[in-house]
């Protein structure tokens, strides 16, 4: 899968530098998957939620840190893309904001 964009994740970790290893042993996996559905999402990431459908894509939230973090992102399977919309801490997440997007 191709991730868009490592920037923010890399922003996040800039603030909260106990996520960067978490954030980046993320990514590394993604970028070696080759998933076609959330099946797949969910064989290599077991504790991964799907949140909603945005037109095509998958929105899909993502525990790390030892559930620290959320990790909110949209996943296009049929183009293997995922786009990273959100990097929160735990009490970001719950407080919902990033749901209007």
């Amino acid at each position: 899968m191709h991730v868009i964009s490592k920037k923010k994740l890399r922003e996040f970790w800039e603030d909260h530098p106990e996520a960067e290893e978490p954030l980046r042993a993320w990514y590394r996996i993604v970028e070696k998957a080759a998933w076609e559905s959330f099946a797949d999402v969910r064989a290599t990431f077991p504790s991964a939620d799907l949140v909603g459908h945005l037109d095509e894509g998958h929105r899909i939230v993502f525990n790390i840190g030892g559930n620290k973090y959320r990790l909110v992102v949209v996943a296009f399977f049929e183009f293997g893309r995922v786009y990273v919309r959100h990097v929160l801490t735990h009490a970001e997440y719950d407080r919902g904001g990033w749901k209007g997007e």
